[in-house]
């Protein structure tokens, strides 16, 4: 259960998305519309739509934005029709790209994704190019100076699938999609605050840039987060900030 922090990479990702707020919304009410769509708009019954509003509340989204969204996407009000669509691609060094959208026109949005990588130094791969390296897992993570101890005992017994001590005193913790909303709640019962959670695809053979490399992976990643129907960017980049 030991293995290199990752905390320096995910700190990274993290101010890099608080400087983007002005997009929050926009992502977070087309989640909301297909959590809403695909399981329904009771969030008591469906997980994705809890952990979407859970991220709308925590982006301070009025309780009535997110009640209009969810009735628009049950048919309740009428409502444009998002598609979800998933591209995998090749950033600098062969590092390997998930790029998921949610759009009401597929063709621009495949145009605009392959525009961005060829442009930026990247290519657009077929489906299921690089999707192997990923793992569709909840990850929890903690600040160096968390008790590992703690953090192990509460979430093994919560359901977690693992729990990874960094060098530098970080603690991640995995659980499958499924047990991520227990496995969070049980480590936030026990007074366990985590910096970082959220269901995501995390990387399993990191590859390491620095200098101009990482800074022209950092341009590529941060193009593609910048289109509009862009929800998350994935990659296996750990990147010398």
């Amino acid at each position: 259960m030991a293995g290199h922090s990752k905390w320096a990479n995910i700190q990274h990702r993290k101010n890099r998305q608080d400087e983007k707020r002005g997009k929050v919304w926009t992502r977070v009410i087309r989640e909301i519309m297909a959590a809403a769509r695909q399981g329904g708009g009771d969030a008591a019954a469906n997980p994705r739509l809890r952990l979407a509003i859970d991220k709308a509340k925590a982006a301070n989204m009025p309780a009535d934005t997110i009640k209009r969204n969810v009735d628009k996407a049950t048919g309740s009000l009428e409502g444009v029709s998002y598609e979800e669509i998933r591209y995998e691609g090749y950033g600098i060094g062969g590092a390997a790209v998930i790029v998921d959208c949610m759009t009401d026109n597929r063709i621009r949005t495949v145009a605009e994704v392959r525009h961005a990588f060829s442009k930026y130094g990247g290519n657009l791969g077929t489906e299921g190019s690089v999707a192997f390296q990923f793992k569709h897992c909840g990850q929890i993570v903690f600040a160096p100076g968390v008790s590992e101890e703690r953090v192990m005992e509460v979430a093994l017994e919560a359901g977690a699938e693992d729990v990874i001590a960094g060098e530098d005193g970080s603690v991640e913790v995995l659980a499958a999609p499924a047990d991520f909303e227990a496995v969070k709640k049980a480590l936030e019962a026990a007074g366990l605050v985590p910096a970082l959670a959220d269901v995501t695809m995390r990387a399993e053979n990191p590859i390491a840039l620095a200098g101009e490399d990482a800074a022209r992976m950092q341009k590529l990643l941060d193009v593609l987060e910048d289109l509009d129907d862009v929800q998350d960017v994935f990659h296996n980049a750990e990147l010398d900030a």
